[in-house]
């Protein structure tokens, strides 16, 4: 959803700063992406980070390579939290961008040491600076990151930490449509609270399924330790949602140890849909708390090992609100189990440019990366059911020359009881990247979904809420699901008031649904294409592309409009 309008508050100062967020929210289109300054070099592919044409280096400084095998120890750690605008550049140094920059609560220096993973008399180590850099690039609260060595003298280097921060105050109204369906909402949210990375919001949401009150804090590192909590609490008009999350992640490829616990309470009404009409609706309570632990061996090699267990209790409940057809209920499930995970992934990643942001510097992974989770269920141990659940994911990317890159993932989840497996889902997305200049990008994916015996309360469907863009929302359901998109991106250097960046798309969307359908839906082959434009905030920490489509259905059904008119905000091009 797209901020459209803001509030003003009685006290002057306040008063600035609300209008300030609407000028930085709601001016001609507001998202977030972006990077540097359009007048700055554009990668014209993917680059690692020592051959960044950015990287500038001071004159006679070794490379991070002779560095390391130097083994030079870190000095200084010079950290400069750079303000949202850069005054020092002309068009930039205007009054309202310095009234930005002094209303501007900016990130502290403490906040962004807690996020690195070095400190001075230890080693230099190339990769440990770049996992840094995508740690700190990783946040909503700041739009870029680099570390660069900056002086180096008796082995001793020294480093300079550089980031820019964004808008985090976002106090206004927001309009999004999609599917032909309106979302609308109230927020007051600030994700950077008195400069230390936290998030505290207070939302009020209404979209097809439901209106939403809720209030949200997130402090990703507790007391400045590697420690998370969020918090939840949300009253809509079909139950509520309570939501606690404390966990220590694995959140660097070194990471030996994690741990966590999870809590959900949650009642709400979910709604069946056929060519986009609701067809009936069912109440749901759900039950769930997870406590987990995990161990690794850190980065030894390119591969790093992970391993956890946990226990996981999911008790899911369903009632009749009134309109349910026989035999369409779906049946209680209460699950409780002990599991064990492996996950294994490479530490291999680039950075690159105009690719699924605008302007901004993207990490991309090429490296392997596997997950595996068993658990076991047992009547005896609090479970209404014997089963065994599994749940398992890969995914690889590759680049080639000429700037063409692949990536590819697939995930599957299943449970076995009673001698067959059942609710079982195979998922998986392939995407291909060429480069055809620093400004042009052509761009295919190919998704799907396929089910095998699937719960009751699960419904596959195909839609403009799922990538089908010229359709209503939830149009056509199955046992099964494609979709196959293809799109010519370009990336512009207009830089309008030095706040968005300026990109389009025309798009062909290709999918449809397979297998037994609920309501016996239209399963054809459907297709639409259509013009789209982007545009990639840089300046606040609200979304990341906001997306204006419209897309026109390729032999539509009379119950399907000509064109369809989509703005929403995404985190992708």
């Amino acid at each position: 959803m797209i901020p459209l309008l803001s509030l003003t508050p009685n006290r002057p100062i306040l008063g600035r700063a609300f209008l300030l967020s609407f000028a930085l929210f709601a001016a001609p289109a507001f998202s977030q992406s972006a990077k540097y300054d359009s007048d700055q070099p554009v990668l014209p592919s993917f680059s690692a980070r020592a051959e960044r044409e950015i990287d500038i280096r001071p004159e006679g400084m070794p490379s991070d390579d002779a560095l390391k095998e130097n083994e030079a120890v870190i000095g200084r750690i010079i950290i400069n939290p750079n303000e949202i605008f850069d005054t020092r550049i002309s068009a930039e140094n205007t009054r309202l961008f310095r009234l930005a920059n002094r209303l501007h609560y900016g990130t502290r220096v403490a906040t962004v040491e807690d996020k690195l993973l070095f400190e001075t008399g230890e080693t230099f180590d190339p990769k440990i600076i770049a996992e840094s850099e995508r740690l700190l690039r990783d946040t909503r609260y700041l739009y870029d990151a680099q570390i660069r060595p900056v002086a180096y003298d008796n082995n001793v280097v020294d480093l300079e930490v550089q980031t820019r921060d964004v808008w985090t105050l976002n106090p206004g109204v927001s309009f999004g449509r999609k599917g032909g369906e309106n979302s609308s909402g109230f927020e007051l949210e600030e994700l950077n609270l008195l400069g230390l990375g936290t998030q505290l919001s207070l939302k009020h949401t209404s979209d097809v399924d439901r209106d939403s009150t809720s209030l949200r804090y997130v402090d990703g590192q507790l007391g400045r330790s590697w420690w998370r909590i969020e918090t939840e609490y949300a009253d809509n008009s079909d139950g509520q949602r309570q939501r606690l999350i404390l966990e220590q992640p694995f959140y660097a490829l070194d990471t030996r140890r994690s741990a966590g616990i999870s809590l959900v309470d949650e009642e709400r009404i979910d709604n069946f849909y056929d060519a986009g009409e609701e067809v009936y609706e069912f109440g749901r309570q759900r039950r769930f708390a997870e406590i987990k632990w995990g161990w690794s061996s850190g980065r030894a090699t390119r591969f790093i090992d992970r391993f956890s267990v946990g226990w996981t209790f999911d008790n899911q409940s369903f009632s009749d609100v009134g309109s349910v057809p026989s035999g369409l209920l779906p049946s209680d499930r209460k699950l409780s189990y002990p599991w064990f995970s492996w996950e294994r992934l490479e530490d291999r990643y680039l950075e690159g440019r105009n690719l699924d942001q605008i302007e901004r510097t993207e990490d991309v992974s090429l490296g392997w990366r596997f997950f595996t989770r068993i658990g076991l269920a047992r009547s005896d141990w609090a479970a209404d059911r014997n089963a065994f659940l599994l749940a398992s994911s890969v995914s690889k990317g590759y680049e080639w020359s000429r700037g063409r890159q692949l990536q590819w993932q697939t995930a599957l989840t299943s449970r076995y009881e009673r001698g067959q497996f059942v609710d079982t889902l195979l998922s998986g997305r392939i995407q291909y990247y060429r480069r055809q200049s620093d400004r042009r990008l052509f761009f295919a994916a190919l998704e799907w979904d396929a089910g095998h015996k699937l719960d009751q309360d699960q419904q596959l469907s195909l839609g403009g809420d799922s990538g089908l863009r010229g359709y209503p929302l939830r149009f056509s359901d199955g046992e099964g699901r494609w979709l196959f998109t293809v799109e010519q991106r370009a990336f512009s250097n207009w830089y309008p008031f030095r706040l968005v960046h300026v990109g389009a798309a025309a798009f062909i969307d290709v999918g449809s649904t397979w297998g037994r359908s609920r309501f016996e839906s239209e399963q054809r082959v459907l297709s639409n294409f259509g013009l789209g434009l982007r545009l990639g905030n840089s300046r606040s920490a609200l979304g990341n592309v906001l997306h204006m489509d419209l897309a026109m259905p390729l032999g539509g059904s009379g119950s399907v409009k000509d064109l369809q008119f989509i703005v929403e905000t995404k985190k992708s091009f």
